[in-house]
């Protein structure tokens, strides 16, 4: 990673308050990097956004809705930033189900409207559009997805990336070959790490189940997702945007997979007993019955990043669940959630260093 690359170079997060967006915030600021975000308000209570006092790191806070071009051409015009990660979204499968209208409105149409936003702006080198790995017509098979397979989606979730994917190839293809900026979609998989308070996520309800004593409810804990640590793929959105500026830049301005090894795919059911043997509690859950069909098996290949990005996870799955669970039991410790997720990005950052 080339820190110099970032030193006060102006970077624009959509959805910079979420989880994942938080930490990208969090990582870019300590590269160096002048952040502007535009977001929804915080949607959980409580929220890694506002307990990390992260809108003192960011330039312009703007609360807004990608869905409001005028506000989007706008916000672009007064702030040029040099590079765009795209993450706002409807990030939640379920939810999608009593929403899918709005689902379809925001990570479809949404992404549409940030990247014509983008299309029209004279400032941007490179373009980030985060998707799900949830965008592959799943065909459950034990073999990992490759960029150049099947899209697809059973799910309006699903279905909503693998069109948000569409989407940004489409304009990049059709706009973006002529201008002096690069897009590229990226695909990670079921991210976990501290700071994640949504509701229908695994880490966050074993968390708030053990601490309040309660029992776990788990809807498919024989399904098994591709697991990683929240900082593998922010490192690789990170390490593409800067290829994304270099003379070759026309190669990397693609699809990328940036999931974990293999050896890191577990069930739910092994998730929560990792976790509950961290956090020190008795595994205590009980099946929930009904509700939408869920995949049960989804597995990507990461070789093409490995190979031409250089990039390739750091953390184990042992590692990755102790780091969550650390930072959990920081925040109900009352420890300072700053200095915390400052000090594990610290201690992330140094493997790469090993590794180099």
């Amino acid at each position: 990673m080339n820190n110099q690359f970032w030193q006060d170079r102006k970077t624009l997060i959509t959805g910079h308050t979420g989880f994942k967006g938080s930490w990208l915030t969090l990582y870019l600021n300590y590269l160096g990097a002048e952040i502007y975000g535009y977001s929804l308000k915080p949607e959980t209570n409580p929220s890694f956004f506002l307990d990390a006092k992260l809108e003192q790191e960011v330039s312009r806070n703007y609360i807004g809705d990608i869905n409001d071009l005028a506000s989007l051409k706008a916000y672009f015009k007064d702030t040029k930033p040099s590079i765009l990660f795209h993450l706002a979204a409807q990030p939640l499968v379920r939810e999608s189900f009593e929403f899918p209208l709005e689902t379809f409105e925001t990570n479809i149409l949404g992404t549409a409207k940030v990247i014509k936003a983008a299309i029209e702006s004279d400032s941007l080198e490179a373009i980030v559009i985060i998707t799900s790995d949830k965008c592959y017509r799943n065909k459950e098979k034990m073999e990992g997805y490759l960029e150049e397979d099947h899209l697809g989606g059973d799910d309006p979730y699903s279905a909503s990336k693998a069109a948000a994917e569409i989407v940004a190839q489409s304009l990049r293809l059709s706009f973006l070959k002529e201008k002096n900026s690069n897009l590229a979609t990226v695909r990670a998989g079921n991210v976990i790490g501290g700071g994640d308070w949504a509701k229908d996520r695994l880490i966050p309800d074993c968390v708030q189940a053990f601490q309040n004593n309660e029992t776990l409810i788990i809807r498919n804990p024989k399904s098994i997702r591709p697991w990683q640590h929240v900082l593998e793929p922010l490192r690789g959105y990170i390490k593409l945007a800067e290829n994304l500026c270099t003379k070759n830049s026309n190669i990397f301005a693609d699809a990328w997979n940036f999931a974990p090894n293999f050896d890191s795919q577990r069930t739910v059911e092994e998730i929560v007993t990792k976790v509950s043997s961290q956090w020190g509690n008795s595994t205590e859950w009980k099946l929930q019955e009904g509700g939408p069909k869920e995949t049960n098996l989804l597995l990507l290949d990461n070789t093409k990043a490995s190979k031409q990005l250089n990039w390739k996870p750091f953390l184990g799955f042992d590692e990755s669940i102790e780091m969550t669970v650390n930072w959990y039991k920081s925040f109900y410790n009352g420890e300072d959630v700053k200095e915390t997720s400052l000090l594990q990005l610290k201690k992330y950052l140094e493997k790469e260093t090993l590794n180099e």
